[in-house]
């Protein structure tokens, strides 16, 4: 894993994404069963700041914090979202693009883990939630084959569930030849014809 992926194809697709999201559908369920639309932007705008510090070496509550010792919830969203959440992810590009961001350790998430991991994790955080969101708000979702790459390998290295307990749901199985977003989200444990249609359906 010597080379530096680019997380701004990513983190611009998840622009987009959240230029889309009316306000109405901040409650809306997603794929991830116990989070709704407004919960995951607000992870999304946590993650940016804590491994934009990662990178930084800014180490601090952002980064030692265990994101299992508090959910993201939407009721703690900043009024000012619409602009924070893409402030955040540029800082987020920014700091990933400085190639000592990938060398050494670094910390996310309150664990140390070698940098070039802990870039990958930012990547693929955006790429799942990004498709985790344009899902849950009707919207189509693609993404560059690079980092769609970085994502499956990055997911690939372990399958083990005991070992994903927290991280990520059981994998999903695709047929052969999916495509490799589909591969992706799979890996993350995520169910690719995933809609909210069904989730609604499910809930009541």
């Amino acid at each position: 894993m010597t080379a530096m992926p680019d997380l701004e194809p990513p983190a611009r697709r998840m622009a987009l994404v959240l230029e889309n999201v009316a306000d109405e559908r901040l409650s809306a369920p997603t794929p991830c069963e116990e989070s709704t639309v407004g919960d995951l932007i607000h992870h999304v705008l946590g993650l940016s700041v804590a491994f934009r510090d990662a990178a930084r070496r800014d180490l601090g509550p952002a980064t030692r914090t265990d994101p299992s010792a508090s959910r993201p919830s939407a009721a703690l969203l900043p009024a000012d979202w619409r602009d924070a959440v893409p402030r955040a992810l540029d800082g987020l590009v920014a700091a990933w693009r400085e190639p000592a961001a990938w060398e050494g350790t670094t910390q996310a998430g309150g664990v140390t883990l070698p940098a070039a991991v802990a870039g990958r994790v930012a990547l693929n955080e955006l790429l799942i939630h990004g498709w985790d969101i344009a899902r849950a708000t009707g919207q189509e979702y693609d993404c560059d084959e690079t980092s769609l790459r970085v994502s499956v390998g990055l997911l690939s290295q372990s399958t083990d569930e005991a070992e994903r307990a927290g991280m990520f749901g059981p994998v999903v199985e695709v047929p052969d030849g999916s495509p490799l977003l589909d591969r992706a989200v799979g890996l993350s444990g995520r169910e690719p014809s995933w809609n909210p249609g069904a989730a609604s359906a499910r809930l009541g």
